[in-house]
């Protein structure tokens, strides 16, 4: 699967838990980038491969707006492609800034509109397989979920085994 970039926020709370998930069946998306946030929610995905300035700005310019993003992470589920994900309470400021995203890039909508126009926001854990499922992700996450969680960071990532790291970072809106 070629690359793509990712507007996410990385959820600090889960990252090394979720880190180690992928050794399972690809190893490679388990980035040497410190600052990569692989456990995160996604914003915008995918976005422009190689973004322009005037693009890069635009997202400093919605990231500066939108204030940090308080969330409850507890419910375990798992959507029909087999990702088994956390689901964010509540959800409506994630919606705001997936919105404030689409509004400014009409031209890249999430997940290139296979969900719809508003997909579930989420926090990907594992892909179901052979011993992995809903119940043994409840089970390996016993005494870490629920876990409030701040957003306070949104970074332009790039996704491809082998190569995943962050590409730029903005911070959300600060106090004062």
């Amino acid at each position: 699967m070629p690359g793509h970039t990712v507007l996410q926020l990385p959820a600090p709370a889960l990252e090394g838990w979720v880190r180690e998930r992928p050794r399972h069946y690809d190893e490679a998306f388990v980035s040497a980038d410190p600052d990569f946030g692989h456990a995160h929610i996604t914003a915008l995905a995918p976005f422009a491969p190689s973004p322009t300035a005037e693009q890069l700005a635009t997202i400093a310019g919605i990231a500066a707006a939108t204030a940090p993003i308080t969330v409850r992470l507890s419910e375990i589920g798992e959507f029909p492609d087999g990702i088994i994900h956390l689901r964010p309470e509540p959800e409506g400021p994630l919606r705001a800034l997936t919105e404030a995203l689409v509004v400014a890039f009409p031209e890249h909508p999430p997940y290139e509109g296979r969900f719809g126009p508003s997909p579930v926001p989420h926090l990907t854990l594992d892909a179901a397989s052979d011993g992995v499922d809903v119940g043994s992700t409840r089970a390996l996450l016993a005494g870490l979920v629920p876990v409030p969680c701040m957003l306070t960071e949104l970074q332009l990532a790039w996704w491809e085994s082998g190569r995943c790291h962050v590409m730029q970072r903005w911070p959300l809106r600060t106090a004062g």
